[in-house]
């Protein structure tokens, strides 16, 4: 055991917290908060979260996170981000456009030939055309020249009556239809309206939604990339936990429940949906990890 380890356990202790009663505090699997205490972070999903989960269990037991974290820096593994060296990067960049100049240049003399031949195929193009164009409209002056020459008796005339008492027909059926069209455009969007998923508290990482006026509650979780989850009900039983990774996707049914609470281990790359809404997180995704709540108030829809 390690001495951050042995702190963070006589700290537990002292609260009278077993690892089970920490879990149920943090939402922390208990072999993860077992591997804190024994300094052993191979089975962490990464370092970021390391550094979350010890973060969570200061809180819990009362202990400043700030504090352990500059006493037991040797301790805590530290995320780092290697940067390509500019002197690198520049040579890289005056060879790439050195090499496709080069090429560029030894192609303008074929591109020119190709240029010319796709011309003169075009002016042969446009003769053609313009030829058949004329001898077309000299066929149609034929024509149009005959029909003229037909007498004026023998073209049937249509019946004005008839053709005013369908109008009358027609007319009120069309509007009856428009009013219809407009009736049900209200009612669906009367019924999309009904649902409303409200922010009623933030407490640190943790903020809680009311979900209304629908009478399913339908709950889908998608990964822009790496982020633990964790999804309970209100009896704290374990839907989900897991790391979902970049382009992966969760659904859940919670129309027969009443609560869900969501671990969210990494917010900037997690996006959260019901019923096909997208739901905006109540705090910055700056905190990374967040809890989200949701209580859901079944209403039947008539």
């Amino acid at each position: 055991m390690s001495e951050l380890g042995k702190r963070l356990k006589d700290a537990r202790e002292s609260k009278g917290y077993s690892l089970d009663d920490l879990q149920r505090i943090t939402k922390i699997q208990k072999r993860y908060l077992t591997g804190i205490e024994e300094g052993s972070y191979d089975s962490m999903p990464g370092k970021f979260y390391v550094r979350a989960f010890i973060k969570q269990y200061c809180e819990a037991v009362g202990l400043p996170p700030e504090e352990i974290f500059e006493e037991y820096k040797s301790e805590i593994p530290v995320t780092q981000h290697e940067e390509i060296p500019d002197s690198l990067s520049r040579v890289q960049t005056r060879k790439t456009v050195s090499e496709s100049s080069s090429k560029v240049l030894d192609f303008i003399p074929t591109l020119l030939i190709v240029v010319v031949i796709i011309g003169i195929l075009f002016v042969l193009w446009v003769f053609i055309q313009g030829k058949m164009g004329n001898d077309n409209a000299a066929e149609n002056d034929t024509n149009k020249n005959s029909q003229v020459a037909v007498d004026e008796k023998d073209v049937p005339k249509e019946d004005d009556g008839e053709k005013t008492s369908s109008d009358k027909e027609e007319k009120p059926a069309s509007d009856k239809d428009k009013k219809q069209d407009k009736e049900d455009d209200s009612k669906d969007t009367k019924k999309e309206d009904e649902q409303t998923l409200k922010q009623t508290s933030v407490q640190g990482y943790k903020t809680t939604y009311e979900l209304n006026g629908t009478d399913q509650f339908k709950l889908s979780l998608s990964a822009d990339g790496d982020s633990w989850i964790g999804v309970y009900n209100e009896k704290d039983e374990v839907l989900f936990e897991g790391t979902l990774t970049k382009g992966s996707k969760e659904d859940f049914d919670f129309s027969g429940e009443s609560q869900a609470y969501l671990i969210i281990g990494n917010a900037a790359n997690t996006g959260i949906t019901i019923n096909g809404e997208e739901v905006e997180y109540g705090i910055p995704t700056d905190v990374v990890r967040q809890d989200v709540i949701i209580n859901y108030s079944k209403e039947s829809s008539e």
